[in-house]
């Protein structure tokens, strides 16, 4: 039986090498957008929650290449900072304008400085799946979600691009970078598990054991 191909509609190469990483223990290959050549359109994120952005992103991509594909979005919620400043969906966004890597690094030290050089924070996930016949699969649930980490004022060294906030994060428990581990930040703060059991549900794979 030939593994089905699914397009991660990202360009971010290190979401997709993360998103990869991940699902991993699943008898599919996760295509990226680059790879394979496409052209879609730029799709403007006006959805106010992850879900909704995951789904417009899906949408789009699955309208431009008619393919399976699914999306991601996050939001970025910060302890203590007040509502009006809060990320949410708009993590890269500031003023109406999309910041670089560097600049999203600078800007949320700059916060976490002004709360006294750290904050506890957390990211809240959605995924839109959309499958060969056009159906949605989405899921925003606590077990795709982050695990809460803080978000402190100097920068570790590592830098990785695609995750600037990677270097700003440290383990409460520990008081250690992420990035002083050997894994990516990104794959320890974020569970493979929920992501895999989406996919699992959504395309009616077998169980990890029958693999």
């Amino acid at each position: 039986m030939k593994t089905p191909v699914i397009l991660y509609g990202t360009t971010n190469p290190a979401k997709l090498a993360h998103m990869r990483r991940m699902l991993s223990a699943l008898p599919i290959e996760i295509a990226g957008i680059r790879e394979i050549g496409a052209a879609v359109p730029d799709v403007e994120e006006t959805g106010g929650t992850p879900l909704e952005n995951a789904r417009l992103k899906a949408l789009s991509c699955f309208q431009a290449l008619q393919r399976p594909v699914f999306a991601c979005d996050s939001g970025l919620r910060i302890e203590g900072l007040p509502e009006a400043e809060q990320p949410g969906v708009h993590v890269r966004m500031v003023n109406g304008r999309r910041l670089t890597d560097a600049e999203m690094t600078a800007h949320y030290a700059a916060i976490a400085r002004r709360m006294g050089g750290k904050a506890m924070a957390r990211y809240q996930n959605a995924i839109c799946l959309i499958t060969a016949d056009g159906a949605l699969h989405e899921h925003d649930g606590e077990d795709i979600s982050g695990e809460t980490f803080y978000l402190v004022d100097v920068p570790h060294a590592k830098r990785v691009p695609g995750y600037p906030l990677d270097c700003l994060s440290v383990r409460p428990d520990t008081g250690q970078y992420y990035n002083d581990d050997p894994r990516p930040a990104s794959d320890s703060i974020l569970s493979a598990g929920g992501f895999s059991a989406f996919f699992r549900r959504a395309l009616h794979l077998e169980t990890e054991e029958g693999l």
